[in-house]
């Protein structure tokens, strides 16, 4: 049996290049075999940087034997077509989220996934980070009492004119790139019955996309997650769950760096708390989990629901919103 995952890269984009091939590089389990790039000459860069090959073209690295899995950073409107590929190659996949623009492309990846007996995952890193387990154990011993509202905010400042996620053509906007953050941590907190009750994007006719928005959800009883979004904001990367006793708040909930060392409030009546927690590199994490799960053949099974519960709900919160202009 393989003790190591071979890992090729399809696309050589910031977030790979800033995040996921260091840790990598560092991750147990798991070794970068090659990158591809439409630009070969980036291609040869990137491969010098870290150590691998090369791999050409998408295609070309696809073929490639000393392939077992492949890493896509591509922008959201082309990962359904690499990824179906990357599976009618067999491998294995960690496709950037989202996975997709809508569910019905999700449910036919899932299902190629499974019948083919590939592991996909999307690559929602935050999820791997251990800040989130002790909030998790925190509520679980009663320091919130039971909960009332969960509210979770991921904005960011205006990106430059040219950025890809201004283009509708390949699946821009704010919901799909930092709105899924929020509606994917309030199902870590609060459960997988989630609907979505009502919901408001704001769009910007000149582009085509929506630059911000906000949803409620809420659960079968009557628990209610208030979720905001966007790309015209100061930075904010939170959630707070806010019960019959207290309220717990956790700041830089997202994207903490791997050196940054995570505080979390506890507020009640009649005192304040604050944690401070290891820190911890969610990237590497989430590398060695995708590693992990092809080594051991996970079941699929419960990580497919995941991925169609997420493109269920943020299919919902897109046709339910009211629509505003900038």
């Amino acid at each position: 049996m393989r003790s190591v995952v071979r890992v090729g890269v399809l696309g050589c984009a910031s977030i790979a290049l800033r995040r996921t091939l260091p840790a990598l590089v560092e991750a147990e389990g798991i070794e970068l075999t090659a990158v591809a790039s439409r630009d070969p000459a980036k291609a040869r860069d990137v491969a010098r940087r870290f150590g691998c090959a090369a791999g050409g073209g998408y295609d070309s690295l696809l073929e490639r034997p000393d392939v077992d899995a492949v890493y896509v950073p591509l922008p959201t409107g082309l990962h359904a077509e690499w990824v179906g590929r990357a599976l009618a190659a067999g491998k294995h996949v960690l496709s950037e989220k989202p996975l997709t623009v809508d569910p019905d492309t999700a449910q036919d990846l899932v299902d190629q996934a499974a019948k083919a007996g590939l592991w996909l995952m999307e690559n929602f890193t935050f999820l791997h980070h251990s800040q989130h387990e002790t909030v998790r154990r925190l509520v679980a011993d009663g320091r919130v009492g039971t909960p009332r509202v969960f509210t979770a905010r991921f904005g960011i400042p205006p990106l430059a004119p040219s950025d890809v996620r201004y283009r509708p053509d390949l699946g821009g906007g704010a919901l799909l790139d930092v709105g899924v953050y929020p509606i994917r941590a309030a199902q870590l907190l609060l459960g997988a019955e989630l609907q979505v009750v009502g919901a408001a994007r704001r769009l910007d006719p000149a582009r085509g996309v929506d630059v911000g928005g906000h949803a409620l959800l809420c659960t079968p009883s009557g628990v209610t997650a208030e979720l905001s979004f966007g790309f015209a904001h100061a930075y904010r990367s939170g959630y707070s769950l806010w019960g019959d006793r207290g309220r717990l708040t956790l700041d830089r909930a997202f994207t903490p760096p791997p050196t940054w060392q995570p505080v979390v409030r506890i507020d009640s009546q009649d005192r304040a708390e604050e944690l401070t927690l290891p820190a911890d590199h969610q990237f590497r994490n989430t590398l060695e989990v995708f590693a992990r799960s092809i080594l051991r053949k996970a079941d699929f099974g419960p990580q497919g629901e995941a991925i169609l519960r997420q493109a269920r709900l943020v299919d919902q919160v897109r046709s339910s919103a009211q629509r505003f202009t900038t």
